[in-house]
């Protein structure tokens, strides 16, 4: 027992290293000698937890994904998109998950342009919240099929975080509360997949 925790917290301090070196210098940039470095291990403890860079960021986003399907329990998740709030409910899990987790994301993006077995893999890991997507899609009058409004669901959220809450984005004139993100997003999709907004628009 004593030989598995230590074995999980040498595995958690490297998970926790790679976010602080990704966050630093960039997923590409960093060796994984940057990671054991700081963590405070033997480089030879890497290979004992991950198989490579790219396995260890896969085990990022099985944290990520593991948090998002722990949260799908707690109240206020509604499946059906012809409502305004059960849209919401989904913005604000993925905004709020983006926020915690905005290193780990654009790692994800970077890994998947320079490795299109990375990006199959993240892509199937992926899968089936996209499917709980579709399901949530099903008694709405959609624009077209409704796995490609599930994907334009889920990349609309995706980019717009990435650029809103990207350490590195541009500076783009003004500040964005929460709030107005989650609901301006849920709003634009919410009528977009077929819905009708609530609450008025401007003036």
């Amino acid at each position: 027992m004593l030989r598995k925790e230590q074995a999980a917290q040498t595995e958690a301090e490297l998970k926790a290293a790679a976010v602080r070196v990704f966050e630093r210098a960039g997923y590409l940039n960093t060796k994984i000698t940057d990671i054991t470095a700081e963590a405070g291990r033997a480089t030879g403890s890497f290979y004992k937890h991950f198989a490579s860079k790219e396995a260890l960021l896969e085990a990022l986003l099985a944290d990520v994904l593991a948090e998002g399907d722990a949260s799908a329990g707690m109240a206020g998740h509604g499946t059906d998109f012809r409502d305004r709030d059960a849209v919401r409910w989904h913005v604000a899990a993925f905004w709020s998950a983006y926020r915690r987790h905005h290193v780990v994301m654009l790692a994800l993006q970077q890994a998947a342009l320079v490795s299109g077995t990375f990006a199959e893999r993240s892509r199937d890991m992926l899968a089936p919240d996209l499917g709980h997507i579709v399901e949530h899609l099903s008694d709405l009058d959609l624009p077209g099929d409704p796995l490609v409004c599930a994907s334009l669901f889920g990349t609309t959220i995706s980019a717009f975080a990435t650029n809103w809450l990207s350490a590195n984005r541009p500076d783009l004139g003004r500040e964005l509360s929460d709030d107005e993100a989650i609901d301006t997003l849920t709003d634009f999709l919410h009528a977009g997949l077929g819905g009708r907004p609530s609450r008025p628009g401007p003036p």
